[in-house]
């Protein structure tokens, strides 16, 4: 009597899961792969001879030079990306900040006219000077300061 093996691929199911195991093993390879080759080139403390050792190792044999790669240096690729992380995440934040300091001191057009209304009521500009500066604040041409023949200072 013979007895039969059953394999995985014997059974629908389980033949169908085998194949996306594999697919799944194949594409975390190449995920890895990538990285590696990312972190030789992004690597600032290793030469270029010392990155395109690593280059060379890795695509000559790929398998063995990234499980090298790996173990030699894999403990600081992670603080590596932490610290480019970091960095951009700083980088953005200083941007955001600047951003928003130079919006808080562009006067929008309400405070300006509440100014331009106090100088007029104080008596430093005429009507006539108030009524111009008023519509160059409403067109958005700039300040009206800024405007030829408008005074923002007392007389």
């Amino acid at each position: 009597m013979s007895a039969q093996n059953y394999l995985a691929y014997d059974f629908p199911l389980l033949s169908a899961f085998w194949s996306m195991l594999w697919f799944f093993l194949w594409i975390m390879w190449f995920v890895l792969l990538f990285r590696v080759v990312l972190d030789i080139f992004r690597d600032d403390s290793l030469s270029g001879g010392a990155k395109a050792g690593w280059l060379v190792f890795c695509v000559v044999l790929p398998f063995l030079g990234v499980f090298v790669y790996v173990l030699a240096r894999g403990r600081n690729m992670g603080r590596r990306e932490t610290d480019r992380a970091r960095a951009q995440q700083q980088a953005f934040d200083s941007y955001v900040r600047e951003t928003a300091r130079g919006a808080e001191d562009r006067p929008s057009s309400v405070d300006e006219l509440a100014r331009l209304s106090e100088i007029r009521t104080r008596g430093d500009i005429t009507d006539e000077e108030f009524r111009r500066a008023k519509e160059l604040v409403l067109s958005g041409s700039g300040a009206p300061g800024s405007a030829a023949g408008t005074p923002t200072s007392g007389r």
